[in-house]
Formats: structure tokens, C-alpha cells, sequence
């Protein structure tokens, strides 16, 4: 499985880290590059900052993410994490916005998996929970018509407690951890994966599940 990762100025972990956590050979690409190299899929990264600050030429108007659209509208896999997920956003690659929005503090959450299957997570199970690490910034993610996006499918990744109930302090958007585009092939996921991983290769969570559910998808068995 090869993996193209998207890293944008600012962004001086992202690739080490899902290079790390996925456990497969891994594509740096610059926001400048003019297309997107042969792979299997794309992983977009960024901080808290790409993730709640203003739109930048280096990043949705960049010459990468222009090849992006154009690999996401002929079907191929894309992952957003935490900052990626505010640039396919105001990218038009997803619906919605993210905003600040204050959390409470932790170290970890957890999230169900749910909606319909994506490349990211047709290998799990449906409703089984993973534990994550809760990104630096205070963000959640908003939209006009979350019900729609209920209705279609779209919501990928909800926030829960250990056991996979819905918690009762978030409001629909609040309780949205990750959704999916229209046609299943774009995912994003609130959650800084990433940030878990450490330089050995282990992480504090199960971020890992998901880019073995992508393994599985493009090489089922």
C-alpha cells in the first residue's frame, strides 16, 4: 500500500507520524506539487492551527490540493486528520466547517464507528468504539443539515464514552467526530490521530485500525 501524504508549511510531524502509525511506505508531498504521485491513497495532516485559523494560499488555494480534488472526484481514497479535515472542508471535498469550541480537557476519547462503510472503515465492525488521542485545539465540527447527513450515512466517527454511549453533554454537530463525502471515498476524522504515535512506531490508541481497514479494502482477501 502506498500512501501520499499531504504536508502543508507548519506541518513538522504529520508525515513521520502516519508513516509510523499506517506501518507503510509513505509519499511526502509538498503544497506546491503540481500532481499527486501514483498511489493507493491520500492522508491530509495539519495542526490547530490549519484547523481553526484562515484560509491560506499555502493550503485549500495550493497546487497539490487542486490535484487532490481531481484524485477525490475520480474515486480515490482520501483521509483528513485533524487539520486536514478543516482544509477538505473549505475545500469543498466535505460539507461543513470546523470552529473553536471548547471540549474539556483529556488526554484521550473515543470514538464508534457508524454510517455507511468507507475505504477507512469497512473493515470494522460497525459500532465498535476506538480509543483516540483528543487533539491540542478546542474544534468541533459544524454543519446546516446534520440530519441529512445522518439520513445519508455520512457520519463516520461519533463521540462516545468507553462503552460506545453517546455522550450527553454534546449536541448533534458536538457529538460528530468524523464524516464521510457524499460518495464514501472522502473521510475525515476530528481526532489528532497522529499525535499519538511515538518515535518507536507505538501509539496510545487505536488509530491503527484504520489504515488496516484501508489495507483490507484494497487488497481483500
Amino acid at each position: 500500500m502506498r500512501l501520499a501524504v499531504l504536508v502543508f508549511p507548519g506541518d513538522r510531524d504529520g508525515f513521520a507520524a502516519v508513516t509510523r502509525l499506517s506501518g507503510e511506505r509513505a509519499l511526502e508531498v509538498r503544497s506546491g506539487a503540481a500532481q499527486l504521485p501514483h498511489c493507493d491513497a491520500v492522508v491530509v495532516v495539519g495542526d490547530g492551527q490549519v484547523a481553526v485559523g484562515a484560509e491560506r494560499a499555502d493550503g485549500v488555494n495550493s497546487t497539490a490540493m487542486r490535484a487532490l480534488r481531481l484524485y477525490a472526484s475520480a474515486g480515490g481514497p482520501v483521509l483528513g486528520i485533524f487539520g486536514g479535515f478543516s482544509l477538505l472542508c473549505r475545500a469543498g471535498l466535505l460539507p461543513g466547517a470546523l470552529i473553536a469550541r471548547p471540549r474539556g480537557p483529556a488526554t484521550s476519547v473515543h470514538v464508534r464507528i457508524e454510517g455507511r462503510p468507507t475505504p477507512f472503515t469497512a473493515a470494522i465492525p460497525a459500532g465498535r468504539v476506538l480509543r483516540l488521542c483528543r487533539q491540542a485545539a478546542a474544534v468541533s465540527f459544524v454543519a446546516p443539515d446534520v440530519a441529512q447527513l445522518e439520513e445519508r450515512g455520512q457520519i463516520v466517527f461519533r463521540y462516545t464514552d468507553a462503552a460506545g454511549g453517546v455522550l450527553h453533554d454534546q449536541d448533534a454537530c458536538g457529538s460528530i467526530a468524523g464524516i464521510s463525502n457524499a460518495r464514501g471515498n472522502v473521510v475525515a476524522l476530528l481526532p489528532d490521530a497522529v499525535a499519538a504515535v511515538s518515535p518507536a512506531g507505538r501509539d496510545s490508541g487505536d488509530a491503527r485500525q484504520i489504515f488496516v481497514a484501508l489495507r483490507r479494502h484494497l487488497r481483500p482477501a
